[in-house]
């Protein structure tokens, strides 16, 4: 079941957390990157975050997360998290789907490391497209995709 998340509560923001910890540390052996800022990324910056939340709950649980920023004509998917026990289960592509049913933008964004092919295969599936690559200061190349939408 997805839900949007009280970040805001320190409680819900250390389950955030978690599940961005786990996500994240296979992305960080993905891209083969020993600095990876999205793991530093301490508990007081979940809860003061101006972006919204979204969760996936498996029961109680929560399995997977995505993080949303909106702008004016925009929204910016910050991040797309989903615990390693339930890889490969759909999560992701459900949280992307709310997201655009419940977003009514005419462009969504998002950037990924280049090598993370599981989540460039993700975001293609969806009609993004990419725009750019570049190289980041603590080592990773990354990519960003575009998906333009009709406004309604």
């Amino acid at each position: 079941m997805i839900s949007k998340l009280d970040h805001t509560s320190v409680e819900t923001a250390e389950h955030i957390r978690a599940v961005f910890q786990l996500s994240y540390a296979v992305e960080a052996k993905l891209l083969k990157a020993e600095n990876f800022p999205p793991l530093k990324r301490k508990l007081n910056e979940f809860v003061a975050s101006e972006t919204i939340f979204y969760g996936y709950r498996k029961t109680e649980f929560l399995a997977a997360v995505i993080e949303i920023k909106e702008r004016d004509n925009s929204i910016h998917i910050q991040s797309l998290v989903v615990d390693p026990a339930y890889f490969r289960k759909g999560l992701a592509s459900e949280l992307i789907q709310y997201v655009l049913q419940n977003h009514p933008s005419e462009i969504v964004t998002v950037e990924t490391g280049l090598a993370n092919e599981p989540a460039k295969q993700l975001y293609r599936s969806f009609g993004f497209t990419d725009t750019k690559e570049w190289d980041t200061d603590h080592g990773v190349r990354k990519i960003a995709f575009e998906l333009k939408r009709k406004s309604s």
